[in-house]
């Protein structure tokens, strides 16, 4: 299947989004197609890079592209700036010119951080998305976002880079361990939230033949999420209009994962986000009555996480959100449902709506 996503603040931005059982193997055709360069250096992480990276690297050389790895260690805390200073660093070693692309193999992190490495590598070379966990494939791969995680915050250093095609081979994920794909799992409840009311039902029945790994649910899922967020990226390149409601649950999940040095997953994080911020949907009665419940109790049954950790107290929680780039003139906003499928905003009023600090405070207080 091929998803296009037309973006229309730059046409020659567009790109496609392939979907489909052993498309790894195909990748040396498909890259040569959509993304011809001299070389490509496939940008992988620690932990992918023992699954895919060298067979990734001899299939690209197999089919006539020069192909060379370059790895950094993998977690969350390690998207940093060194990593993008590092990695940048061997491709100039290596004598990578501007005719060269960059593969992103591997999760959200290598996506985030291989994507940076190519927006700014000799003030840019374009670069293929090949995402290999369930989180990266519905979310993180699509929409450009590139960036690093900073001591003031997570993705606070970063820009806005499409790929030339995005690659999603479900069947990578029979390697994915259960806790990356509950974790993935957070994203495809938001997109339900966010914007399909019918999707969030044909989670709360089939979640369990999800992560059970039936094909038939996990081509729904996979294909269904990346719809969502496809259609809300092509209209919305650059995060000035609709595409904040993207950001449900993150302006907490990223406060979280900021005052607990990365030792959450970014699915689990969100999680805990969406929790909280549906509970402050209510409280703001922004949210029809019973719409924090149900989002609540489709996390609990997938098994994520719901309440903040120890370690994120209450006022660190606060600081870390007056830092998020999400912020205004120091103003915490927030996007919000109305109830499931429909958020609340439109073009004129905005998509994301500011909070109390005392009623915010009053929410994280509590148990969601």
């Amino acid at each position: 299947m091929t998803i296009h996503v037309p973006i229309r603040e730059q046409r020659d931005a567009s790109y496609d989004i392939l979907i489909g059982g052993a498309l790894l193997a195909q990748l040396p055709a498909l890259v040569a197609r959509h993304c011809p360069a001299a070389r490509y250096a496939v940008i992988t992480d620690s932990q992918v890079a023992a699954l895919y990276g060298e067979q990734t690297v001899s299939r690209l050389r197999a089919g006539g592209l020069a192909a060379e790895r370059f790895e950094f260690p993998a977690g969350e805390w390690n998207k940093t700036r060194h990593a993008w200073a590092s990695l940048s660093d061997q491709m100039l070693a290596a004598q990578f010119g501007r005719d060269c692309a960059v593969i992103a193999l591997g999760g959200g992190v290598v996506g985030d951080v291989a994507g940076f490495v190519a927006a700014t590598y000799l003030r840019g070379v374009r670069y293929v998305q090949v995402p290999t966990t369930l989180l990266a494939m519905i979310d993180s791969s699509i929409g450009g976002k590139t960036g690093v995680d900073v001591p003031a915050g997570k993705n606070l250093l970063g820009a806005f880079h499409q790929p030339r095609l995005v690659v999603v081979d479900p069947e990578v994920l029979a390697s994915l361990p259960r806790a990356q794909l509950i974790a993935g799992m957070a994203e495809a409840v938001k997109h339900g939230v966010i914007a399909d009311a019918e999707y969030f039902a044909f989670l709360e029945a089939s979640h369990g033949r999800a992560l059970a790994r039936d094909p038939a649910a996990i081509d729904r899922l996979v294909t269904r999420s990346i719809e969502i967020k496809a259609a809300v990226v092509a209209d919305d390149e650059r995060e000035l209009g609709r595409r904040a409601i993207l950001n449900f649950g993150h302006t907490v999940g990223h406060a979280v994962e900021a005052t607990t040095k990365y030792t959450l997953l970014h699915g689990e994080a969100v999680a805990i986000g969406m929790a909280y911020e549906a509970r402050l949907a209510e409280a703001l009665t922004i949210a029809a009555p019973g719409t924090a419940q149900r989002i609540r109790s489709l996390l609990e049954r997938v098994g994520l996480p719901l309440e903040r950790p120890a370690g994120a107290g209450v006022e660190d929680l606060l600081l870390a959100m007056r830092l998020d780039k999400k912020a205004r003139a120091a103003t915490v906003r927030f996007a919000l449902p109305q109830a499931v499928g429909t958020m609340c905003g439109d073009e004129q009023r905005g998509w994301t709506v500011a909070a109390p600090e005392q009623m915010l405070r009053e929410v994280l207080a509590s148990t969601p």
